[in-house]
């Protein structure tokens, strides 16, 4: 269900990334971005690493800079997962931190964001978050969903979708093959009403988007291609 690859290429966390500020949303801890004055906003949800990453951050302030009140809450409570405690292995890490409860803490979000005048939401789930994000838009909760190598997502899951959604996966990946992506366009396709977008990406692995090298030009065009189609798909539908 979750193997190594879910938890390659870690992160290294830093809770002072980002041009943002960190304070609680909802009663979770949360990196905000973007002007609160926005009636469009962004939830993005992580990976397993959590909303310390730098990589993810600054891609919250590429998401603000658009426009968007940008929110990334830390799902985790303090405790992402750490591939160097022998003591929590990840099946060990989801038992208390499963995407039921990543789903279940979101709703609050979604909730406070709409009390704030937030007329539409759109949302980003990258790996585990993903989940969350299909979760969330099953009752149309959000208004936009995107899915970013996504993990634990079934063919049910999006055949219950009914808001625009898009979905990158990897051509290099275990954990949501293309095969499994193919099933989630083909489930879409036979929902013409629903505007939708999917896409295998060739020649990159689980975790792209968020966790490349910043010192590796061919990782970092990769991962703001995807960033990019973000940008456009909110463009298009949040609105």
């Amino acid at each position: 269900m979750a193997g190594a690859e879910c938890c390659s290429n870690p992160p290294t966390l830093n809770p002072n990334a980002g041009i943002g500020h960190v304070e609680k949303f909802a009663g979770l801890d949360s990196y905000l971005t973007g002007s609160s004055h926005s009636n469009l906003a962004v939830l993005l949800i992580s990976d397993a690493f959590g909303y310390e990453a730098p990589n993810l951050r600054k891609l919250a302030d590429k998401i603000a800079a658009s426009g968007y009140y940008v929110v990334v809450p830390d799902f985790f409570y303090g405790e992402p997962y750490d591939p160097q405690n022998p003591n929590r292995p990840i099946g060990e890490w989801l038992k208390d931190h499963g995407t039921d409860k990543g789903f279940e803490d979101a709703k609050p979000i979604v909730e406070a964001l709409k009390s704030k005048g937030i007329s539409a939401i759109g949302a980003v789930g990258f790996c585990w978050g993903a989940k969350v994000v299909v979760e969330l838009a099953k009752p149309k909760f959000i208004q936009v969903a995107v899915l970013l190598h996504p993990q634990y997502v079934t063919v049910e899951d999006i055949s219950a979708v009914d808001i625009p959604i898009g979905i990158l996966g990897a051509e290099l990946d275990q954990i949501s093959p293309p095969e499994l992506i193919k099933k989630f366009e083909e489930v879409l396709k036979a929902k013409p009403w629903v505007d939708s977008y999917v896409k295998v990406v060739p020649n990159v692995a689980h975790g792209w988007t968020v966790r490349y090298d910043p010192q590796d030009s061919k990782a970092v065009k990769d991962a703001e291609e995807a960033h990019q189609f973000v940008l456009d798909w909110f463009a298009k539908h949040l609105k």
